[in-house]
């Protein structure tokens, strides 16, 4: 068995048993001791036998950022565009995010702020809650929405 072949076996492997982008499979494939060429050669095959889509790879990689770690578009992308994964391959996988589980989950991350934090008419517990809620990538605009839809 050549390296190629070697290489495509385990990359195969590894896009099997997690969703991987591009970069990722790349870089693991210079860490396993491949070249450019050879390293892009197995990326094209696994492209073509559907182990690797980096559209897929972003819609997962946003309905589970958004569900499991509560974070918000700006962060997500962010995220995203450190995976070198194209503009429009990002804007299209924030787009399927569904407004109202991201407003509840936006809520539910304030209210219990608020909860820990005491109440919200003092300016200074507001600053911290529009600095987590920031720190979590929601947007100033989206967060005064929440306080209003909380209030």
């Amino acid at each position: 068995m050549s390296e190629y072949e070697k290489a495509v076996a385990k990359a195969a492997k590894l896009c099997s048993s997690a969703e991987k982008c591009s970069r990722d499979v790349k870089e693991k494939l210079f860490a396993w001791g491949l070249n450019e060429a050879a390293a892009e050669k197995v990326i094209s095959y696994l492209k073509k036998n559907n182990f690797l889509d980096d559209k897929r790879y972003a819609q997962f990689f946003v309905k589970d950022k958004l569900k499991f770690n509560k974070w918000g578009r700006v962060k997500i992308a962010y995220a995203l565009r450190r995976k070198q994964l194209p503009a429009e391959t990002i804007d299209h996988a924030l787009k399927t995010i569904d407004r109202s589980e991201y407003e509840e989950i936006l809520d539910r991350l304030i209210t219990e702020k608020i909860r820990s934090a005491g109440e919200i008419k003092q300016a200074i517990v507001r600053a911290k809650i529009l600095r987590f809620a920031a720190q979590r990538g929601f947007t100033s605009e989206e967060i005064y929405d929440s306080l209003k839809r909380i209030e």
